[in-house]
C-alpha cells in the first residue's frame, strides 16, 4: 500500500518516476480503471451491435497506452518515432455506434493520465464520466418514445377487423402505434404491426393469450426490446 501511496504523491511532482515499481503501479491502476470502463460499457450497452473483443480491447487499450506514455518519457525522438511506428498500422474495424467512439476516448484518455502519472486525474476523471455515463443509462436520457416492443397480427377476413384486437391492446399497453400493414389478399387478409407500450412488461403472455382467443387473428407474434439478442 504504501509503494501505490508514494507513486500518488509522485504524480504532482514535474520530475516523472521512471522506475520500475512506478511502472508496473501504473500498468496495475491502468488495468483497473480499464476494467470498469469496460463493465460500465458492458452494463449500460443497448442493441445489436455489442461485440466481446470490443469490451476486452477497452481494457488492453488502457494499458497500452500508459505503456506507450512510458516509453516516450521525456524523448521527443521517441515520439516522433513512435507515431511513424504507428501510422503503418491500419485499423479496418468500423464503429457502429458514436457511444463506442466514445468509449474508446475514454480509455485513450485514462491510459494518457495513467502514463504520464497524473493518478489522482486518472481515478477522479474515471469516476466522473462513468457516473454520467450511468446517469444517461438510468434515465434514459435522449429516449424520445416509450415503447417496449413490437406486435405483430395477422388477421384473416372472416374475422370483426382490427377494432377488436385494439380495443384488447389498449387495456394492455399505455402506448400503441401502427408502424406498418402489408395487404396479402382478399383471402388471406392482412399482417400489421404494432410499437406498443406495456402497461405492466410481465403481463406480456397474458396479452397474448387473448389475443390468440379473438376470432380472425391468425397468427401473433411480440418482440420486446430486451429480448433481441445481441451480436
Amino acid at each position: 500500500m504504501d509503494p501505490f501511496l508514494h507513486a500518488l504523491e509522485t504524480s504532482s511532482r514535474l520530475q516523472a518516476d521512471y522506475s520500475l515499481v512506478s511502472t508496473l503501479l501504473s500498468l496495475l491502476l491502468a488495468f483497473v480503471l480499464g476494467q470498469v470502463i469496460a463493465w460500465t460499457y458492458a452494463w449500460t450497452h443497448s442493441g445489436l451491435s455489442y461485440s466481446r473483443s470490443f469490451t476486452q480491447s477497452l481494457v488492453l487499450m488502457t494499458i497500452v497506452v500508459s505503456l506507450v506514455m512510458y516509453v516516450i518519457g521525456n524523448s521527443i525522438i521517441t515520439a516522433f518515432g513512435l507515431l511513424g511506428a504507428l501510422a503503418m498500422i491500419r485499423f479496418r474495424n468500423v464503429l457502429k455506434d458514436t457511444r463506442d467512439t466514445v468509449f474508446v476516448f475514454i480509455s485513450l484518455v485514462v491510459g494518457l493520465a495513467v502514463g504520464s502519472q497524473r493518478y489522482t486525474t486518472a481515478v477522479a476523471g474515471t469516476a466522473v464520466i462513468l457516473l454520467v455515463v450511468m446517469y444517461l443509462n438510468l434515465t434514459s436520457f435522449g429516449t424520445l418514445g416509450r415503447y417496449d416492443g413490437y406486435l405483430t397480427l395477422r388477421l384473416s377476413t372472416a374475422g370483426p377487423g382490427r377494432r377488436a384486437p385494439l380495443s384488447l391492446m389498449n387495456r394492455f399497453c399505455r402506448a400503441v402505434k401502427q408502424i406498418s400493414m402489408r395487404q396479402s389478399g382478399e383471402e388471406e387478409g392482412a399482417e400489421v404491426v404494432y410499437q406498443i407500450g406495456l402497461r405492466d412488461r410481465e403481463r406480456g403472455g397474458e396479452l397474448l393469450e387473448q389475443l390468440r382467443g379473438l376470432e380472425g387473428v391468425t397468427h401473433v407474434s411480440l418482440v420486446l426490446r430486451n429480448e433481441l439478442s445481441e451480436v
